[in-house]
């Protein structure tokens, strides 16, 4: 890059540079950027010009491509959340946690193995983590960072709903690595306003046991669920715990309630979500829940 004054300026972190002084170099209209990259050096330059201003960040440059703007935020939220599961390691331990759990009420099935079942939490979080790399990085769905398809970016619901739960359980189980975490990097505040904003992910249930940033702010709104088609969070009676036979299964969504052969999980029944208002399990209703991948 150069400078009004002919000087050129290297926009990287020459060795030796100091962790305060890390990619300090002065800010570069969007315009002006020529890497084939330039929308992850859009993002990466806001976050670091202010992580606090969330609605700055999430904020496309004229005429973006709407698809590449939410591939790039997807995977800088991954790159990011690596700090989060290194922090995570020093006390959530799989004999300490041996559930992926939010509340006392969430059970999070691991989607990694050829079954979804249960991993302690710091594998499923390794796991999701991973997972959402090699899709991210898969030659077959996003062979490349300037045009994406539709059918590629329809897959990154499944990845930020699974990728949320990360958030959930360190800030229930986790409280002060959460906080110390999230008063550096804003990234649970971001990451939820971005797919709220975008519709990148199906929040089924979300009260405050599920959302975070809904109990730090001493809400539990319900938010509207753009694209129900993949209903995964399934709530069981506690009188028929989820590891044998289930005595009755059933998912709630924007479009209804929908009920499941407990033994083969086919659809049974659906009901429009108007016969039930008013008569819907909320977050202390004697249901344990379930998400199965």
């Amino acid at each position: 890059m150069k400078m009004a004054d002919g000087v050129t300026m290297l926009r990287r972190n020459r060795p030796g540079t100091k962790a305060a002084d890390f990619c300090r170099w002065p800010d570069q209209p969007f315009e002006e950027m020529e890497s084939t990259l330039v929308v992850q050096q859009y993002i990466q330059q806001q976050i670091c010009h202010d992580p606090m201003n969330v609605t700055q960040i999430l904020t496309p440059p004229e005429s973006q491509d709407e698809g590449v703007w939410k591939y790039e935020h997807l995977r800088q939220f991954c790159l990011e959340l690596n700090g989060l599961a290194v922090r995570l390691q020093a006390e959530c331990h799989p004999e300490a946690c041996t559930q992926m759990t939010a509340t006392e009420q969430w059970i999070f099935l691991c989607a990694a193995h050829k079954t979804p079942k249960e991993c302690p939490a710091i594998d499923y979080t390794r796991h999701t983590l991973d997972g959402a790399a090699c899709l991210l990085n898969s030659n077959k769905y996003f062979p490349s960072r300037v045009s994406i398809k539709d059918s590629s970016v329809a897959k990154l619901g499944s990845v930020c709903r699974r990728v949320y739960r990360i958030f959930s359980h360190a800030y229930f189980h986790h409280r002060a690595i959460f906080d110390e975490f999230e008063n550096t990097t804003y990234l649970c505040r971001r990451f939820t306003s971005f797919v709220i904003k975008v519709g990148c992910a199906d929040f089924t249930l979300n009260s405050s046991c599920f959302r975070p940033d809904r109990a730090i702010h001493g809400g539990s709104e319900m938010i509207p669920v753009k694209d129900n088609e993949d209903e995964s969070c399934f709530l069981v009676t506690k009188h028929s715990p989820w590891r044998g036979k289930y005595k009755r299964i059933f998912s709630i969504g924007t479009a209804g309630v929908t009920t499941y052969n407990p033994t083969n999980m086919e659809i049974t029944n659906r009901w429009p979500y108007s016969d039930f208002m008013g008569a819907l399990p909320g977050p202390n209703a004697n249901h344990g829940q379930v998400s199965l991948a």
